[in-house]
Parts: C-alpha cells; structure tokens; sequence
C-alpha cells in the first residue's frame, strides 16, 4: 500500500456509520418497513429428551390473530445441511430442552406469543444427562478439533520428563457454560416474492448464509438475497445461520406474506450456540531455572446429540512456549444439550486460562517472577510445526506491559499488601490468537463525479468494519475517505467471507487493496470520460492465499490486572488492568483500542460474572435472561488501558494486519485470577471468582495453595 500519497490507514477516523447509528437512521433486521407483514414466535420443547407424539394447536388457531402453527407434522421438507439445528420440525425427536418443536404466525406479535403459549405436546420423556463430568465413560477422543485442527498431539515423553523435572505442577481447571448475549437477538425478515426469498437477517456473513440456507430451504442460491448492512452484536453466535432464519422463510411461504421472527433473550441461551463448559488438566515440568521439560494440556468438553462441535481448547499448549516433551489432547462427552458453538476467541479463550493459571502456579513453586518464566520459555519457531514465525512479539508485550503497570515494584509474597478491609494483588497472563486469510472478492467502481463505490460481502457486526475497510479503500485507490463509499452486508455483492475468527480485515482488506490498485491501472490508460454507471474491476484473491507462504502467524499479548478482595465479603473488584498487545499494522487506533477494551471487558466479565447455571433435572440452564446471567456493568470497570506495539510484518497480507477482535478476551481471566492468588494466597481454578469461593478464607493469613 505503500506510495499512494494518501495516510488514511492509521489515523483515528471516526466511525463513518456513526451519525446513522445513534440517530435510528440504521436499520437492523426486523426494523426494515414492509407491507402486510405478519409475526412469528417460535415455541421450544418443554422436555430435554423424548417423542413428540402429537402436537395440538387447536386453541393456538382458534386465538384471535393467529394464522398458522407449524410443527413437524406440517412443516415443509427441508434438506439436512452440516448444522442439523437448521433442520428444523422435521421430526418427532427432542434432543434439549427448548430445542424448537413448533412455529406460530399471527397477525401481531403478541396473538404469536400468546398463540405460542397454548400449542400443546404429548410428549413420551425419556432420562436425560446434562452434566459434563470428568469421569464419564462415554468420553472419546474426536479426531479433529474446530477450526481443523488435530484433535490430539504429542512429542517427546512427557511421562518421562515430568518424573525427572525439578518442579512440576498438576491442576484441573474448569470454565462453566457461557453465552453470547449480543444486543441484537438473532432475528430475521423473510420476504416471498415469486420463487424467491429476501431474508433480512442478523448475521456476521451473507455469503455464507445464503449458501447455507439455500440447500436448507431446496432453492438455487441465485433465489436467494441475504441482506445484513447493520448487526448488533454476534461474538461468533452469528457466524453461521441460525435457526430463525429458516423458520421465517417457512413461515412467510406458508402465509404469504413477509414474516419477522426475533428469537427472544431466553431463546438465545439454547438454540443459537454458547461456550461449552470444559474439564482441563495441565501438567508442567520445569527444572530448577524455570526451563519447561514436559507441557501436558488435556481437555474435556461437550456437545449435542445431533452434532459433535470440539472447541479446540488445547491448542493454544501448541503455540505458547518452548518445551521438549509435549502433549495437547481433546475428549468430547455428547448430552442432551444444545450443540456448542462459537464464542468470543473459541479455544484459545478457555485454555490460556487453565495454561496460564498454571504458568502462574509454576512462577510460585520455582520462587520465580511470572513474568520472566514467560520470557525464559519463549520459544524460536512455533514448537509444534518448526514454522519460522512471521513475528512474534510477546516478550515485547510482556516487558512494556510490566514497565508501564509497574511491576517491578511487585512483592511476589501473596497476601503481603492490605489497605483497609482489602488485600490488594496483581497478576499477569501471555495472550494468543492465530491470524487467518481467506479468499474474498471486491468490486471497485470510479464514477464520474470523483467518488468510489467499493463494494463486497462483508459485515460489519459493531467492530467498526465499514471505517477501516474505507480506510483502506482510500489508501489503495490514492484518495481521501470522504471520497470512497462502502457497500457491504448483502449477498448480491461480490462474495466474501464472514466476520469471525479474527480474520475480517485480512481477507477482505487484500481484496480491497487489489481492486484498488486494478482499478487505478486501468484509470491510468484512460482519458476519457466515464460512463453515467462509472468503471467497475472486481478481483478475487484465492490464488494469492493460495500461494502464501507456509509461516506461523500469530497476534500476541500481555495482561496485567491489580484486583482488591475484601477479606470480610470476598468481594473483587478490578480497579485497573493493562493489555499489551503485538497485532500487526494498526488501521485505526480509536477503533482498535476499542476492540482491545471491549475483549478486556469480556475477560473481566468472564473470571468474576459469567456462568450459566444448569438445573440437572430440568435438564436446562436457569438463569436464562440478563436480569440473572451476570455480565460487568459500569461499576464493575474501573481504569482499563490497551496499547500496541508498533509491529511491521510482511508476511501477512498488503496492510500488515493481524485480527483484534478476539485477542483482547484472551488472557484476561486468567490475570485475574493470578492476581486473586498474589491478594489472599488463595487459587481459583474454577470461574467464576464468585463470593463463596473466598468469603470465610480470608479472615486470617491463608497460606500458597
């Protein structure tokens, strides 16, 4: 990108859909304006496992305003698809409780609710087993994790090499069920014309709904209009289509009329995904210099009946830190619950918590600062593949981050600071998120007024997506960004991949910046005048990921956290924290630093708030709403700062850029929880860090644990 004479990449532009946003002018999926449209509800089991033997919607249809119910004794065929909660009421089996069994279409929102009420079931319930246990017999190995990877791998003799270690630690962590909750339900507005279907949907990838939705529903893609500009929220919830979006077509074909379904906040705690629970042991083997011999990560987690979903929880013990003998292992127990899915940095979130508790506890065990344990094991290539890096800069993070907190002043001993009624300690955690590219298409078209249009299908789910693909755009075509428009958000576009796995930017930033510069070549060698619908050049990029160099390409970072206890209520509270972090080329640091705080802020959340509460007999979780589902208000974040580390990597893509998304989030709990050790002596390998698991412990000096 270099020699445009422009630098709009890397200035803090403001958000160019802000005014839109904050003024209503934005249109989110059900808020779009269509004629005669009617209203769906969709009704859930009330069973975790069982038969429907038959469903009465007799009063549901006699309620005034209900037009139709539909379940699987009624409802079209669809085809099954890799995701088998879009093959929705094709069948009489209940696999959790809440899984949808009925659909009801009324003339308002409320005759749907109050029709969805009175649709009866007889129901032959089975047993059911929600509870993933350590000991399970049903547990097996799967092959592969999600994201591809292995699901098990080893080298060396890590047997061996823990019994001679010097120093060794073996812990079990655990991490319960958390859920998404974006602002946004996921909803939709399905809208019949023809044989063919325009769904206004909330999802973090058009191109990949609609060729999702299209096999679903039995249409040819080119039937099929996926529009999605503005989404609230997602954090990998909508990474994929959701039931919703079937349901609505469904409903909308049988009334004939467009249908809008938001799925309601209780729904969204089942039948959209959520983060597993997982069971993880670490072992690790150190000699008396804090050098790492053998590195064991093993992990547990669950999925449904109906697909096998293994987040990939040990991975991150492949990429961390340099160790001869290692081994990372998955096992998977399938329940009768809704299938897992993506959520905020999957894997790598949950397993820096258990191997960085653990690094923590190794740091305690050798009298070592946990900071220079990191930096001691810090490994030359990737330690599993050999992959030279295409840079790697967590020690960068780790000595800026320790600089500006101030940790040289720390006292390691824990419990050694008090002021008042609180002990105060600090904690720090490493943080880690691969950077992927994929194949994307962009059209840049110059009219004749002096304006760009680039256009693909993008998302932007509140990241800040269309200001830095603008900026981008400016650069690549050599103007300011007040002089390009972006299109995005719609299946018709130019095809691109989703928003999730930090990997937006990248993948759809090259196609930006190669249709940039096509279209600058070609206006190069003209002189006349343009036409009225301007000049257009689209470019694909799947040769060029294709031919990308065999490197291991990873964002690093460091967390640094001061939390308080109180030694008579075991409250914490968090009054700063500090992310280093090491991502590349920065496009926009007003954006990105809010990414960064936002990822921090799910981190905070996740150690002290979240949790989903599951009744083993009712076969659910019970605290299914945000009025019982604790996540961090204002009070709860203090003083929380992120910087970067100026970063050049060539081996990335035209920008230098690596995802931010997700990396701040990873880490996070894990600095809490060391910094909850160093305050009281007392280690938490169970989140949350609730009340009950401090109050009653902290009265007299407690011991290292």
């Amino acid at each position: 990108m270099a020699g445009t004479g422009t630098s709009a990449v890397g200035a803090p532009l403001t958000r160019v859909e802000g005014r839109d946003k904050v003024t209503g002018a934005a249109r989110y999926a059900v808020e779009y304006d269509v004629d005669d449209v009617a209203y769906a509800w969709a009704v859930g089991a009330p069973v975790a496992r069982g038969i429907i033997r038959a469903v009465d919607t007799r009063a549901a249809l006699a309620h005034d305003g209900v037009i139709a119910v539909l379940s699987h004794e009624n409802a079209p065929p669809l085809d099954p698809v890799d995701d088998p909660e879009l093959f929705v009421l094709q069948g009489p089996e209940v696999v959790y409780r809440g899984q949808i069994a009925a659909l009801v279409v009324a003339d308002s929102l409320e005759a749907a609710r109050e029709g969805a009420r009175l649709v009866a079931f007889d129901i032959d319930a089975a047993g059911h087993d929600v509870v993933l246990r350590d000991d399970d017999p049903a547990a097996y190995r799967p092959e592969t994790v999600n994201g591809g990877g292995q699901g098990q791998a080893a080298q060396g003799d890590v047997t061996a090499a823990l019994a001679a270690a010097a120093v060794t630690v073996d812990a079990v962590y655990r991490t319960p069920a958390e859920h998404n909750n974006p602002m946004e339900p996921h909803a939709t507005l399905a809208v019949w014309e023809g044989d063919g279907v325009t769904l206004y949907d909330s999802d973090q990838g058009v191109a990949v709904a609609r060729a999702t939705l299209a096999r679903v529903l039995r249409l040819d893609p080119e039937r099929l209009r996926v529009i999605a500009p503005h989404v609230g929220g997602g954090f990998g919830s909508k990474g994929t289509p959701r039931p919703q979006a079937v349901l609505a077509a469904l409903g909308s074909r049988e009334v004939g009329r467009p249908v809008k379904l938001a799925l309601t906040r209780q729904q969204l705690f089942g039948v959209v995904g959520y983060r597993t629970p997982t069971i993880q042991r670490i072992r690790l083997g150190a000699d008396a210099d804090g050098r790492l011999l053998a590195l064991a990560h093993e992990a547990l987690s669950q999925s449904s009946r109906r697909r096998e979903f293994t987040e990939q929880t040990a991975v991150c013990a492949r990429v961390m830190y340099a160790a001869p003998h290692r081994r990372s292992t998955h096992a998977l127990v399938r329940l009768d619950v809704p299938t897992p899915s993506w959520m905020r940095a999957p894997g790598e979130c949950p397993g820096m918590f258990a191997l960085e508790s653990a690094m923590d506890e190794l740091a305690v065990a050798l009298g070592m600062d946990p900071v220079q344990l990191r930096i001691r094991n810090e490994p030359e290539t990737h330690p599993e593949t050999g992959l030279a890096w295409s840079s790697r800069n967590l020690v960068a993070c780790l000595q800026r981050g320790a600089e500006r907190f101030g940790w040289q002043a720390r006292d390691p001993a824990p419990g050694a600071r008090r002021e008042g009624r609180w002990l105060v300690g600090t904690g720090v955690a490493a943080s880690t998120y691969p950077t992927y590219r994929r194949a994307s298409s962009a059209r840049a078209t110059a009219l004749p007024d002096g304006t760009f249009v680039m256009a693909l299908a993008a998302a932007d789910i509140g990241t800040g997506s269309r200001t830095i693909l603008t900026q981008i755009a400016a650069d690549a075509l050599g103007v300011g960004p007040e002089r390009v428009r972006l299109q995005l958000g719609d299946s018709a576009l130019p095809q691109a991949p989703l928003a999730g796995g930090s990997m937006g930017t990248g993948s759809w930033g090259t196609a930006i910046v190669r249709a940039g510069e096509a279209l600058r070549a070609r206006l190069a060698v003209r002189h006349d005048e343009l036409p009225a619908d301007g000049l257009s050049v689209t470019v694909d990029t799947k040769a060029e990921i294709d031919a990308q160099e065999p490197r291991a390409r990873h964002a690093f970072g460091a967390q640094f956290v001061e939390v308080r206890v109180d030694v008579d209520t075991g409250e914490v509270r968090v009054p700063r924290a500090l992310g280093v972090f090491a991502a590349g080329r920065i496009i926009n640091p007003r954006t990105a630093r809010s990414q960064f705080l936002g990822g921090m802020t799910m981190g905070l959340s996740m150690a002290l708030h979240e949790e989903g509460i599951l009744d083993a007999a009712f076969g659910d979780y019970v605290n299914h709403d945000l009025a019982q589902y604790h996540v961090p208000v204002h009070a709860d974040i203090a003083d929380l700062d992120a910087e970067w580390i100026d970063e050049e990597d060539e081996h990335l893509n035209p920008m230098g850029t690596k995802g931010i998304g997700e990396i701040g989030i990873v880490g996070t709990a894990a600095a809490v929880a060391n910094a909850v050790h160093h305050a009281c002596g007392i280690r938490i390998r169970e989140l949350p860090i609730r009340l009950d698991k401090l109050v009653g412990r902290l009265s007299a000096p407690t011991p290292p644990s």
